[in-house]
């Protein structure tokens, strides 16, 4: 798929596929990795038209011009220099192979990973047409020729592979047949708003915690991050003072790096009095 394919047309504005890539790389990590799942590209493509549709809205109300909005905007224009700055300040951050295996040890809890499935899928519009190759199916043709001719989805043409996805990255319906069904048993018709699917599950997996090996580089990044066993806070608002009274009153300050607040009144409001005194 070209970055400049179209996938949607919203008031006039082209969504192209690099447009849905930038938008699945602002979701949290553990969602990115399903990217590729033909399913989940559409319900972000889904979420990513109603925003779109939300602020032509909002531009029609001319909510734009409002001295809130402005607001609004040079706070996160603020938020995201804070982020870079402090990107920066720790780019060139030194972690030694030991620091990396202790805070693995000290933190397996972080790279839990939940039950997975592996499975392959038929995409079809009508439940007459999806029972049909299930008939087709059960009489010796093999799934995955039958998805390469059938299936309307994408995945069709890798035999209907849709690779390992968790809970909550499939629609409902999809989700709980697939987390159901037996390894090797094929299960439909099951109707999504997609349409009706047949799926076979290829593989289980139980949840576990991902080997050290699979997560070095990704603690590398959280070690530079949060200062191995220390975090950095961003904090906006009341979020700063509560931070502030952590590090300054409840003890955690082992645990803290820095407190960045954003629009945090220190003075002037009830919460802030309280810390000053308490700190006094």
């Amino acid at each position: 798929m070209s970055n400049q394919e179209i996938l949607a047309t919203v008031a006039g504005e082209n969504i192209t596929a690099a447009d849905l890539n930038a938008f699945i790389q602002s979701m949290p990590k553990e969602q990115q990795m399903y990217a590729s799942s033909p399913q989940f590209r559409q319900q972000m493509l889904e979420q990513l038209i109603n925003c779109r549709l939300f602020a032509k809205y909002a531009e029609e109300l001319k909510l734009d011009e409002t001295e809130e909005f402005q607001t609004i905007l040079n706070n996160a224009r603020k938020d995201i220099l804070a982020s870079m700055g402090i990107g920066e300040a720790v780019r060139n951050v030194a972690v030694t192979e030991d620091e990396l295996k202790e805070f693995y040890e000290a933190n397996k809890a972080r790279f839990e990973k939940g039950a997975t499935v592996s499975a392959k899928h038929i995409l079809v519009k009508e439940e007459e047409k999806c029972q049909k190759v299930l008939e087709e199916i059960i009489a010796g043709k093999a799934f995955e020729e039958a998805a390469q001719q059938y299936s309307t989805c994408p995945s069709g043409q890798k035999g209907g592979d849709l690779g390992e996805f968790g809970k909550g990255q499939m629609v409902k319906e999809f989700e709980e047949a697939a987390f159901a069904a037996e390894i090797g048993e094929v299960v439909g018709p099951v109707k999504t708003q997609f349409g009706y699917h047949l799926i076979k599950v290829e593989k289980k997996n139980e949840p576990s915690v991902v080997p050290y090996e699979e997560v070095a580089e990704r603690i590398k990044q959280i070690v530079a991050d949060t200062g191995c066993e220390k975090v950095n806070i961003i904090a906006h608002s009341k979020g700063g003072l509560d931070s502030r009274y952590a590090a300054a009153v409840e003890d955690m300050s082992s645990y803290i790096a820095s407190v960045t607040t954003i629009n945090t009144p220190h003075q002037g409001c009830e919460f802030a009095d309280y810390l000053l005194k308490r700190n006094n």
